[in-house]
């Protein structure tokens, strides 16, 4: 018995190491197939990878060939709708002024008016309806960021700060105001007055301080050589202006399309007047100008055609005059209020030396002040820095106002 159970045993330990040898072989094969696996996961985002970018590369492609095929195309023409009909649409082509009836799809029957621009093909047929037409020079007068020029930085026109406000500003930030007292807000303001005065000043300050769209121009810009061009400038001004109410429109140096009326048969100042008259029409004319407030400044009022005065385009007409005693006081605090200056400085005296000068030459004498302290490399600007600034701009002035004489009387 002893012999036989000791034989059992010795058979047991000699068949373990080959039941070990196959658990590791199971151990190895699992190991290698969760690695296949693995391998296999990576292979099917990399294809998923390789497809996304085959697909970006085929849109890719496909966008290279529409816009080589939009580049082998005829150009399309310009034109307006006439009127339509049930045949069709009569267009009239932009250059030629050739009408011609052509037939419109469904789509396009519906979208279409009279007066709509279109591109058509060679053969006049209507591809698509194109956006009202404005003026590239009009869209950039608009005025996106608001100048930093605030009613504070404005000197000795108090009386006129307030006029200016009460027409341009309350109509648009407290219109009940004018419904309860059952008046309509004045609908332009004109300031004029002699140059450096503050009046363009005054409109930056508008602009900062109002949340309307806010246009601005020089009136030489509105005069143009070829015929039709002022004018159609000035109605694409107005209708952006109408399109983005409430607006401010600010025209400065207005006189140079607003001057009084002559006899002159000259093509120039024919087209100055063509370009007056679409002016007259738009701020006073058959149709509403709608919430747009217009601020014009000038300093040749003398010059201005009597139509322009008239109530109805410029209810307020403000003179803004060369600033008095408090006033030049109140400039110079002004332009000085960030400039190092000397405490023995007597800018009151200052002040009250100068007569009859503008703003802008006080503005003037305080920047010429500080670069004679410049020059001389010092931090303080002194008494005799504004003393030898103010000979320096009343020279100037003195001998501007020398040639002009001697011009003048040269001419005589």
């Amino acid at each position: 018995m002893i012999s036989l159970f000791a034989m059992g045993e010795s058979d047991v330990q000699s068949q373990l190491p080959c039941e070990v040898s196959e658990q590791a072989k199971l151990d190895d094969v699992k190991t290698e197939l969760e690695n296949v696996r693995v391998e296999k996961q990576q292979l099917r985002d990399e294809v998923a990878s390789l497809k996304e970018r085959l697909a970006q590369k085929e849109a890719d492609l496909q966008n290279v060939q529409n816009k080589a095929d939009k580049l082998s195309q005829s150009p399309l023409f310009v034109g307006t709708v006439q009127d339509i009909t049930d045949r069709g649409a009569i267009v009239k082509q932009h250059g030629t002024n050739q009408e011609s009836l052509t037939e419109l799809t469904d789509d396009l029957r519906e979208k279409l008016e009279p007066n709509d621009r279109v591109c058509i093909n060679n053969n006049l047929s209507v591809v698509d309806r194109l956006p009202s037409e404005t003026d590239a020079r009009a869209r950039m007068m608009e005025t996106t960021e608001s100048p930093d020029v605030g009613y504070s930085d404005i000197g000795g026109v108090e009386d006129q700060v307030k006029e200016v406000r009460e027409t341009l500003e309350l109509p648009m930030t407290e219109p009940e105001l004018f419904d309860s007292v059952g008046v309509n807000p004045p609908s332009g303001v004109l300031l004029h007055g002699p140059p450096g005065t503050g009046k363009t000043m005054m409109a930056k300050a508008v602009a900062n301080k109002t949340d309307a769209t806010f246009i601005k121009m020089a009136g030489s810009e509105l005069v143009h050589k070829f015929i039709g061009e002022g004018p159609k400038m000035v109605r694409d001004i107005f209708e952006m202006a109408r399109d983005n109410q409430p607006a401010v429109l600010f025209i400065d140096e207005i006189d140079a399309i607003a001057s009084r009326r002559t006899d002159s048969k000259t093509s120039g100042d024919a087209e100055v007047q063509r370009t007056m008259m679409q002016l007259l029409s738009e701020m006073d004319g058959f149709d509403e100008r709608g919430d747009v407030r217009i601020i014009a400044a000038t300093n040749r009022y003398d010059m201005l055609d009597d139509a322009i005065l008239r109530p109805g385009r410029f209810d307020r007409i403000i003179e803004v005059p060369t600033p008095d005693l408090e006033g030049r006081k109140e400039i110079f605090n002004i332009h000085t209020r960030d400039m190092n200056v000397d405490s023995a400085v007597d800018l009151d005296g200052l002040a009250e030396d100068l007569c009859d000068v503008s703003g802008a030459e006080i503005e003037a004498i305080c920047m010429e002040a500080g670069m004679f302290a410049i020059r001389d490399r010092r931090d303080t600007v002194t008494q005799d820095d504004f003393d030898s600034a103010i000979d320096k701009i009343t020279d100037d002035e003195s001998d501007e106002e020398y040639v002009s004489e001697v011009a003048t009387t040269a001419f005589a």
